[in-house]
């Protein structure tokens, strides 16, 4: 799943049920564990200059990025996080650890040859699912259709939970990149 569907899906699953107060957490927590990917492509792109084919069929792939990856999508370091939070009492802190198991339950079912690792340190399994947010040999089209339905979908929930214009902005700027680029990669390519 794309990062800012999770900071969308995220605000409105947690934002309105558990942490109505705790929007800079929740938002945390749901970019959180994609902050290595970013550092990941920024490396080797900018310092290895490396070309995008590399970049996602190599050098993803080396089992020391895998790692970094692997932590930052961890369900178990993550629930670790929670209970340490829980047991300081920091509230923030707790919500964080939430929203990013969130995150990681959101991508367990979207990910096909880039399955993340979710119960890293523990186990290396991957869950393989048949379904890709961006492969169209696992219908990413698709796939990639229902995130946008879903981030367009709770976008009258987060009116009434954001309280800035800036906040609201932001999740009405995510749509229309969505609504653009899912026109211009899914339908309108030549």
């Amino acid at each position: 799943m794309n990062t800012p569907s999770h900071y969308i899906l995220n605000l409105a699953l947690l934002g309105k049920t558990i942490a109505p107060k705790d929007n800079v957490a929740i938002t945390v927590g749901a970019i959180l564990p994609d902050i290595s990917i970013f550092i990941f492509y920024f490396v080797a792109k900018f310092i290895y200059q490396l070309p995008e084919s590399k970049i996602w069929t190599e050098a993803y792939y080396e089992p020391r990025w895998q790692n970094i990856i692997a932590a930052s999508h961890s369900i178990p370091l993550a629930l670790i996080g929670l209970i340490i939070f829980t047991y300081l009492g920091w509230n923030p802190g707790k919500i964080m650890g939430l929203s990013m198991i969130c995150h990681c339950l959101l991508d367990l079912p979207v990910h096909h040859n880039d399955a993340h690792r979710h119960f890293f340190p523990f186990s290396d399994y991957r869950f393989i699912s048949p379904f890709s947010y961006w492969d169209i040999n696992h219908y990413g089209k698709w796939v990639a259709g229902i995130e946008l339905l879903l981030v367009l979908g709770v976008n009258p929930l987060l009116m009434n939970l954001l309280k800035f214009p800036f906040t609201k902005g932001i999740v009405i700027l995510i749509d229309l990149v969505y609504i653009f680029f899912y026109l211009k990669f899914y339908w309108l390519k030549t």
